[in-house]
């Protein structure tokens, strides 16, 4: 009877143990979630929270016009379309951040992590972006990026990028800004002159493709030399087809729309 007590008190024990190890358990975790949700309503009730822990928040299409969020840590948060204007972010973390449609117009984003940050169809206009690295950023649409915000290098994949998805007015934007960045950029004139021939400016496509034929020799880029030497041939071609067909019956029909493939090529090539 003794030894059947026994039992009993040392599995009625090792229940307690095991009740109280949980509420430790949960007691710690307690605070860390409580103090992220004091952030969130901090930053929602008086759009202050300068180093807050606001990671994983779900702030679509909040209204956080002049927040401050210097070294706030956003890091996967969801701000989709969310509403940016002025706000500070100097510092803040963004990694994995979606800012997808978000308004950003005059925020200050520098020293900002924006590692992964998705920035499609945001709006940048006067945007800070001064100390961030856009390398690894997720850029497809933006809105208004100056031309200090990025190297001649960054704006010229950009551009590749664009007219890859067929989005040629962006395309034909960020190769300007990296030829205005970097004049002697020969792959972002073949990149635009690819896009001009497409679309039948083609005075404009001779011109670019000779400037990026003699900016890869000056540089003795050979492969970049005998792309562009290459397409001047194709698009001799193309003309002479074209010539050709308009002496025959029917008009000279539709010769040089298979550039298109051409083009894509050229442009895989360039990246």
């Amino acid at each position: 009877m003794a030894e059947s007590l026994r039992l009993i008190l040392k599995s009625m024990k090792l229940q307690i143990l095991s009740v109280i190890t949980t509420i430790a358990t949960i007691a710690v975790s307690i605070p860390t979630q409580a103090e992220s949700l004091s952030d969130l309503n901090q930053l929602l009730g008086t759009k202050k929270c300068s180093q807050c822990d606001l990671s994983n928040s779900g702030l679509v299409q909040a209204n956080l016009t002049g927040a401050d969020l210097v070294r706030a840590n956003l890091a996967g948060a969801n701000l989709s379309q969310a509403n940016l204007m002025g706000a500070d972010l100097t510092g803040a973390n963004l990694t994995g951040t979606s800012l997808f449609g978000a308004n950003l117009t005059g925020a200050n984003l520098t020293g900002a992590n924006l590692t992964g940050t998705d920035l499609r169809n945001a709006y940048v206009g006067n945007t800070n972006f001064a100390e961030v690295d856009l390398n690894s950023a997720h850029m497809d649409g933006i809105k208004g990026l100056a031309e200090t915000a990025a190297s001649a290098e960054q704006f010229h994949r950009w551009g590749v990028r664009e007219a890859e998805q067929g989005n040629y007015n962006r395309a034909i934007a960020h190769y300007r800004k990296a030829i205005k960045l970097d004049p002697e950029l020969a792959p972002a004139y073949l990149g635009l002159a690819i896009i001009q021939y497409n679309f039948d400016r083609r005075g404009e496509a001779k011109r670019n493709t000779e400037i990026a034929a003699k900016l890869f020799k000056e540089q003795e880029h050979q492969l970049g030399h005998q792309t562009a030497l290459d397409f001047q041939q194709k698009m001799a071609m193309i003309q002479e087809a074209e010539d050709n067909a308009a002496q025959q019956e029917g008009g000279m029909g539709n010769v040089g729309k298979f550039m298109g493939g051409i083009g894509s090529l050229l442009l895989r090539f360039l990246l």
